[in-house]
């Protein structure tokens, strides 16, 4: 199940993922996507933009949603993750596809999910080095998908006050907010990642509502290393490693 080039990675809630030794690893922009998106309830789930599929994992441990699907363009990838799943024995609950999120609504048929999650490419085309080829390329610039594709794409697919989950850089905020409100998704939650207390922030969390009103909340700030350099108390209890 498992073939040259790659890795059984321990996710350390029970579950493994498969991934590339060399190639795009899932990171902690994925893990706080899926602990902040974790709490709404849901019968229906899509992971858009889902790479190795980390995000649809980490929701099957953390939430008892019966359907969790995920959309990932890149085919092998899409493969890779189906693999994971069957490895896990989740495929009751885990479903895999390979397709473009311009294309969902085809695939999936309009207002087929209460909560939708999204990890895009967070870089422009044209923005910082583009030298990486294949699936890291894919990953982490807008070659295939932009953020207007992510969130027209929720906005048609998810139900009416339907959750939609974004993880992104902060620099794309104005971005974010204009695009959700274009599409009829009402921001409602934002939450700054900082590296550490004297850093400014390197990711942003949001969460909008399809046709939701109109009251966006600034939740505190959420720190990875504390003053001494040791993972943050939160942190720690993201990552299941309370009391380790």
């Amino acid at each position: 199940m498992i073939k040259d080039g790659e890795c059984l990675d321990d996710l350390q809630n029970g579950l493994f993922i498969i991934q590339k030794k060399d190639g795009f690893k899932f990171g902690i922009d994925a893990v706080l996507l899926a602990d902040f998106a974790k709490d709404a309830r849901s019968r229906n789930t899509l992971d858009m933009c889902s790479g190795t599929g980390i995000v649809a994992l980490l929701l099957s441990a953390k939430t008892d949603t019966r359907n969790i699907c995920a959309l990932e363009i890149q085919p092998d990838m899409a493969e890779m993750a189906q693999r994971s799943v069957l490895y896990n024995g989740l495929s009751d609950r885990v479903h895999i596809k390979a397709g473009d999120i311009r294309e969902a609504e085809n695939i999936y048929g309009r207002g087929a999910f209460d909560k939708i999650t999204c990890n895009p490419p967070y870089m422009k085309c044209g923005d910082g080095l583009q030298s990486e080829s294949g699936a890291k390329s894919v990953s982490r610039h807008e070659l295939l998908c932009t953020l207007d594709d992510a969130v027209s794409a929720a906005s048609r697919l998810l139900i009416p006050k339907g959750r939609f989950f974004l993880v992104h850089r902060p620099a794309r905020l104005a971005d974010i907010i204009c695009a959700m409100r274009t599409y009829n998704i009402e921001p409602k939650r934002v939450r700054f990642v900082h590296p550490s207390y004297a850093k400014a922030p390197k990711l942003v969390l949001a969460e909008g509502i399809k046709d939701g009103g109109r009251e966006l909340k600034i939740l505190p700030p959420l720190y990875v290393y504390n003053s001494d350099g040791t993972y943050s108390e939160e942190i720690n209890k993201i990552y299941g490693r309370e009391g380790k």
